[in-house]
């Protein structure tokens, strides 16, 4: 659901990108990915790692509303905690995968 606010420019997503200043691709960028990850986290293979990257993406939600939106920080942490224990049940999953893209 927050990356419909971000395809749509809805606000607070279109203040908050445009108060980052880095323009309407970065707000379409986070929203794919955001798409990309949720559906990720359905496929079993992948969920660690969609976790894992959602964990760094909501680092960044998390810096963004504390020090440049001003807005509240209790969602996007909370997403980054649930990203982070997901990311943690699925380490084995992670390293499997790792080992299979690096040849390990």
């Amino acid at each position: 659901m927050s990356a419909m606010g971000k395809f749509t420019n809805a606000e607070p997503a279109a203040s908050t990108f445009e108060a980052i200043g880095l323009g309407d691709w970065f707000r379409h960028l986070v929203a794919v990915l955001e798409v990309a990850g949720a559906a990720a986290l359905f496929v079993p293979r992948l969920a660690g790692t969609a976790a894992l990257a959602f964990v760094g993406l909501m680092c960044g939600a998390t810096l963004t509303e504390a020090f440049v939106s001003g807005g509240g920080v209790f969602l996007p942490l909370l997403l980054l905690v649930l990203s982070a224990v997901i990311a943690w049940g699925r380490r084995a999953s992670i390293a499997a995968l790792w080992a299979r893209l690096t040849g390990r």
